[in-house]
């Protein structure tokens, strides 16, 4: 994982040490440590969520553990951060194998997206995240 940032800071190191988990295919144990007990997760429609959605700590851990089931091999490029306070932003391209058939994709093809995520970090847990993913339809 490429990271560009030239001055590490505590809410930073929490973010880009939950990607860390994320990436390595972590499940709901690996990524609860990062996350406050009011996390929320904001996702803006989507290719694959056209509504979007709004999920709390347990929606989204169960989630993680179901993930290892959709996809593998999650590769998080950092492009930028960029932090004010607890306010962390991150810029990045995202790819991951495909393990079963997706809308627009078939198991076994990689599935890209370049993503924009703000993270609100207090207290060195993830408060929430909002996230901003735009899927490539062409396997580009």
């Amino acid at each position: 994982m490429a990271e560009h940032h030239s001055v590490s800071t505590p809410a930073l190191d929490c973010v880009l040490g939950f990607i860390r988990v994320l990436e390595a295919g972590g499940g709901s144990a690996g990524i609860r440590p990062f996350l406050a007990e009011s996390f929320v997760l904001v996702e803006a429609p989507h290719l694959l969520a056209p509504e979007g959605s709004t999920r709390t700590l347990a929606s989204v851990l169960a989630g993680a553990d179901q993930s290892s089931e959709v996809v593998s091999d999650q590769v998080f490029s950092i492009r930028r951060t960029t932090c004010e306070g607890g306010r962390v932003a991150v810029e990045a391209d995202w790819s991951a194998t495909v393990l079963l058939d997706l809308p627009y994709w078939d198991r076994g093809e990689t599935i890209r997206a370049r993503t924009s995520s703000v993270f609100e970090v207090r207290d060195g847990r993830i408060v929430s995240q909002d996230s901003y993913d735009c899927y490539f339809r062409d396997g580009s």
